[in-house]
C-alpha cells in the first residue's frame, strides 16, 4: 500500500546510542507483560504483537545509560502505558462509548497512592493490575514531590483520552493550538519525563520544578516527541483508527494544504520545537541556577536530567524507523541478526545506525533547520511596513460600554498623576515615557468600559487603574531596559515589585521610590488587602507571572530572536495578563464555580481560546506600532512570516484564521464540552449558573478588547506618527507637586499589557462568599496592548 506522504528530513542535532542491558529488558517485559494478562487472552495483543512493537527497544534507545533493572522497569511502564491506548482503543474509542470510558479511568487514579501504605483496590482487568504493580515498584525510590507531579502527569495522560473520544464523538478536527495543549496531556511525553527522572538518577529539585525553565524544556520535548510521532503514526491513526487528533491532519485542515505539505509544516514545527528546547539550555538554565541557589549535585541532576531529554528524542526517533507499529517503510524481512528492524535508509545497518546517517550532519535536513534558525535571529528591526491592515474581524458577542466612561477618563488622568506615571522617574534615563495627552489617546477606560458594561462608577475607576499601571509597566520595560539591553536591572526592578504584594503583613512592605512601584502598591492595598489569603496569593502568582514575561520580552530583543510560534502563544498570554484576569474574574463568582471546574480541561480550553483571540486581536492592530515604529520581534504576524517564509498579507490571513477558529473552539467548548463536564461531576443548578455568568464574562472580555482596539488612538498611523514626532511633555507643577500616596482617590483592578496597552479586563459581577468583599472594589482587570 503507498504511503500517504513521504517522510521529511528530520532534523537529529544527537546520535542515537543503545543500552547494552537491551535483551534483559526484552525477556523481563515479554514475562511482565504475560504476568499482567496484556498477552494471551486480553484481546488486544498477542505475542507477535509485542515482539514487532518491540518497546524494550525504544527504552534502549531513550534511557541509553540506564542501569539493567531501571531499564526493565521503565520498559514494563511503557509496555503498560500502549497497552492502555490499545486497551482503550478497543473497548471504548471504537463503539465510541464516553460513560463506560469515563468510568474505566475513574478508578485508575486509585492505584496511585501517594502514600503506599493506604492500600489499593483490587485490579479488575491489566491495566489496572499493571498500574499497582509499577506504582509500588517505583515511588518507593523518590521524594513526595516527584510522586505528585509524575501522578499527575499520569492522570493528565489517562483522562484526556475523553478529549480524543468527545472530538471523534463530534467528529471535530481541533485547531492547531488547542491541538498542540491537549496532545501534552494525551500523548504522555511529560509522563515520559517523569520517568527519565527515575531511569537517570536525576530528580529535578522541587524549588525550580514549576520554573519557567524547567516548563520549557519539558513541554519543548513533549511537543517534538508528539510532533514525531504524528509524523509516523499518520497512516495508522487517520486511515485505520479514525483518530482526529493528529498534527499532521490537524494542518492540513487548518492550512487547506496537501499531506505531504502539511508533514513538512509538522516537521519545521517538530524542529523549531528542538531548537527552543536548545535555546532554553543554553541561555536560561545557568541564571536560573545562580537564582536559586543550587548547589553543584542539584546542578549536575538538572543537567543528567536535560541529557536524558535528549537522549529520548535520538532514540525515540530511532525506534520509530524501526518498529513495525508505524509507517516508515520498514519491512519484516529488514531485521537484523540482532531482532532490530532495518529503516531501509542507505548507508550503515543494525543497532544504532540511523546515528551514522550522514543528513544528520549536513544536507537538506540541517540545511533546512538552520535555515529556520536564522531566519528568527536575523530580523532587521525598525523595517518600513506601512499601515495594518486590519480586516473585518466580525463580533458574535454583544458590544456594550459602561455609561461612567467619560469619569473614568478623567479620574484615570488624576489617578496617573498621583502615582508618578506622567513624569520621569529619579535618576532613571530614557523612563519619561508617557505625559497626559499619551494617556488619553491610549484611552484605556475605554477598554474597562467595554469589557466591564455593568460597572459601577469606582468599580471602572478601579478596572482603569489596573490598566493604565500595567500598560505602563509594558511601555516603560522595553524604553528603559531594552534599549540599553539592562537584562539586570529589568531583573532586580522586577524581583522588587514582588514586595509590594505582602500576602501576611503589609507593614513589611517597602517605601516606593518609583511609579511602578507606587502604583502597585496602592493597587494591591485596595484589591487584595480584604481578601482570603489564598486569593491574595492567587493574584500575586498573576502579577508575578505577568511582571516576569517583560523579562523574557527583554531576553529575546538582546538576542534579537523572533519567538517560537508555541512559546510565543503561550509566553503571550502572561504579557498580556491573561493569570491575572482569571485571577481577578473568577473571584468575582465567588464559591458558586467549584475549583474541579475551574482545574478542568475544558474550562483551561476555554479561557485559553478567549485569551488567544484577544491578544492576537492586538497583534494584527498593533503591528506596524511594533515592527516598524518600536523595532519588537513579539507580534504574531511576525513570528508567523519567520516560521513559514512568507509575506505579510499571508501571514495576515493564517493569524485571522487562527483567531476564527479559536473563537469557534470558545463557544464549542462553551456549546458542547461544559455542559458534558456539568454531568460528569453533577454541578448543581448554582454552579452552572455561575460558569454562565463567567463565559459571559469572557464575551465582553472579547468584545471589549476589540471596541478599545477599533476606537482608541494608539495604533492609526497618523497617531503613531504625531506620537514619534511629539515629545514626551513633562507634567504641569501642580500636577507634580498634586501626587499623594493615594488617598481615596481611584484605584485599580485589572491591567495588563504587552508592550503598550490593554488586553483586558474581566469583569467582576458581585461576589459572594468568604473573602471575596475586596473584589467589589476589585472588578477586574487585565490586558496588554502592545
Amino acid at each position: 500500500m503507498t504511503q500517504p506522504f513521504e517522510l521529511p528530513d528530520f532534523y537529529t542535532p544527537y546520535p542515537a546510542r543503545l543500552n547494552p542491558h537491551l535483551e534483559e529488558a526484552r525477556e523481563h517485559s515479554k514475562q511482565w507483560a504475560r504476568a499482567m494478562g496484556m498477552v494471551e487472552g486480553s484481546g488486544i495483543w498477542d505475542e507477535h504483537d509485542l515482539d514487532s512493537h518491540d518497546y524494550a527497544l525504544l527504552c534502549a534507545y531513550t534511557h541509553s545509560d540506564a542501569e539493567g533493572p531501571d531499564l526493565s522497569l521503565v520498559t514494563d511502564w511503557y509496555v503498560w502505558v500502549f497497552f492502555f491506548d490499545d486497551h482503550f482503543l478497543e473497548q471504548f474509542k471504537r463503539s465510541l462509548d464516553r460513560p463506560g470510558g469515563k468510568a474505566y479511568l475513574d478508578r485508575l487514579p486509585l492505584f496511585m497512592p501517594m502514600d503506599l501504605a493506604d492500600g489499593m483496590p483490587e485490579p479488575t482487568n491489566p491495566v489496572e493490575a499493571g498500574l499497582a504493580d509499577l506504582w509500588a515498584r517505583t515511588v518507593p525510590a523518590m521524594s513526595p514531590e516527584w510522586r505528585a507531579r509524575f501522578a499527575e502527569s499520569t492522570e493528565n495522560l489517562l483522562n484526556e483520552s475523553l478529549w480524543e473520544l468527545s472530538n471523534i464523538n463530534a467528529h471535530r478536527i481541533p485547531n492547531p493550538v488547542e491541538y498542540i495543549e491537549m496532545r501534552r496531556k494525551v500523548g504522555g511525553a511529560p509522563w515520559s519525563a517523569g520517568l527519565i527522572e527515575y531511569a537517570a538518577r536525576a530528580e529535578v529539585p522541587a524549588a525550580i520544578a514549576g520554573t519557567r525553565p524547567m516548563r520549557v524544556l519539558r513541554d519543548a520535548f513533549s511537543d517534538a516527541v508528539h510532533l514525531r510521532n504524528d509524523l509516523f503514526s499518520y497512516e495508522r491513526e487517520i486511515l485505520d483508527e479514525g483518530e482526529l487528533s493528529n498534527g499532521v491532519l490537524v494542518l492540513e485542515t487548518f492550512l487547506d494544504c496537501g499531506t505531504q505539505d502539511a508533514a513538512e509544516a509538522v516537521n519545521d514545527l517538530l524542529t523549531s520545537r528542538l531548537q527552543q528546547f536548545e535555546n532554553t539550555t543554553l541561555t536560561e538554565l545557568a541564571p536560573l541556577f545562580a537564582e536559586y541557589g543550587l548547589d553543584a549535585q542539584a546542578c549536575a541532576d538538572v543537567m543528567a536530567y536535560v541529557k536524558g531529554l535528549q537522549d529520548w528524542q535520538s532514540g525515540g526517533h530511532e525506534w520509530h524507523m524501526r518498529s513495525s507499529r508505524y509507517m516508515n517503510g520498514a519491512q519484516e524481512a529488514d531485521r537484523s541478526a540482532a531482532g532490530v528492524l532495518n529503516p531501509g535508509l542507505p548507508g550503515p545497518t543494525g543497532l544504532g545506525s540511523s546515528a551514522a546517517d550522514i543528513r544528520s550532519l549536513k544536507g537538506p535536513t540541517t540545511t533546512r533547520a538552520e535555515t529556520a534558525r536564522a531566519r528568527a535571529l536575523t530580523h532587521a528591526p525598525h523595517q518600513r511596513v506601512g499601515p495594518s491592515q486590519v480586516p473585518d474581524l466580525g463580533m458574535p458577542f454583544t458590544r456594550r460600554l459602561s455609561p461612567h466612561l467619560d469619569a473614568a477618563r478623567e479620574n484615570v488622568v488624576e489617578w496617573s498623576y498621583r502615582m508618578g506615571i506622567l513624569e520621569p522617574q529619579p535618576g532613571v534615563p530614557l523612563s519619561h515615557v508617557w505625559d497626559e495627552e499619551r494617556l488619553r489617546d491610549h484611552d484605556l477606560p475605554l477598554c474597562a468600559a467595554g469589557i466591564h458594561p455593568d460597572a459601577s462608577p469606582g468599580e471602572l475607576d478601579i478596572s482603569s487603574a489596573w490598566l493604565a499601571w500595567g500598560t505602563y509597566g509594558d511601555d516603560y520595560y522595553p524604553v528603559v531596559f531594552g534599549r540599553t539591553r539592562d537584562l539586570t536591572g529589568a531583573k532586580v526592578c522586577t524581583d522588587r515589585l514582588r514586595d509590594f504584594m505582602p500576602v501576611e503583613d503589609p507593614s513589611t512592605t517597602p517605601e516606593p521610590v518609583n511609579a511602578l512601584e507606587r502604583g502597585l502598591a496602592d493597587l494591591w492595598t485596595r484589591t487584595a488587602g480584604p481578601m482570603a489569603k489564598d486569593a491574595r496569593c492567587a493574584l500575586r502568582k498573576a502579577i508575578e507571572d505577568m511582571t516576569e514575561s517583560w523579562l523574557w520580552e527583554l531576553a529575546n530583543q538582546a538576542q534579537n530572536r523572533v519567538p517560537d510560534p508555541v512559546d510565543y502563544i503561550e509566553m503571550r498570554r502572561h504579557t498580556f495578563g491573561s493569570d491575572l484576569t482569571k485571577s481577578l474574574c473568577r473571584l468575582a463568582h465567588g464559591e458558586r464555580i467549584p475549583p474541579e471546574v475551574y482545574g478542568s480541561g475544558p474550562m483551561g480550553s476555554l479561557e485559553n481560546a478567549a485569551m488567544d483571540y484577544g491578544m492576537l486581536i492586538n497583534d494584527v492592530f498593533s503591528y506596524q506600532k511594533e515592527i516598524e515604529y518600536e523595532g519588537e520581534v513579539h507580534n504574531g504576524i511576525l513570528v508567523v512570516q519567520k516560521f513559514f517564509d512568507c509575506g505579510y498579507e499571508a501571514a495576515l490571513r493564517i493569524i485571522v484564521d487562527l483567531m476564527t477558529s479559536r473563537l469557534s473552539q470558545f463557544q464549542h467548548v462553551a456549546a458542547n464540552e461544559l455542559p458534558v463536564l456539568f454531568d460528569d461531576i453533577g454541578l448543581s443548578a448554582e454552579g452552572r449558573a455561575g460558569v454562565a455568568a463567567y463565559v459571559r464574562d469572557l464575551e465582553f472580555w472579547i468584545s471589549g478588547i476589540l471596541t478599545w482596539h477599533e476606537d482608541c488612538r494608539r495604533y492609526t498611523e497618523a497617531d503613531l506618527r504625531r506620537h514619534a514626532e511629539t515629545p514626551v511633555r513633562l507634567p504641569s507643577d501642580r500636577a507634580r507637586g498634586g501626587r499623594a500616596d493615594g488617598g481615596d482617590g481611584a484605584g485599580g483592578a485589572g491591567g495588563a499589557t504587552d508592550a503598550g496597552g490593554p488586553a483586558g479586563l474581566l469583569s467582576l459581577s458581585r461576589p459572594t462568599g468568604l473573602g471575596t468583599s475586596a473584589a467589589r472594589v476589585a472588578q477586574v482587570l487585565a490586558g496588554s496592548g502592545k
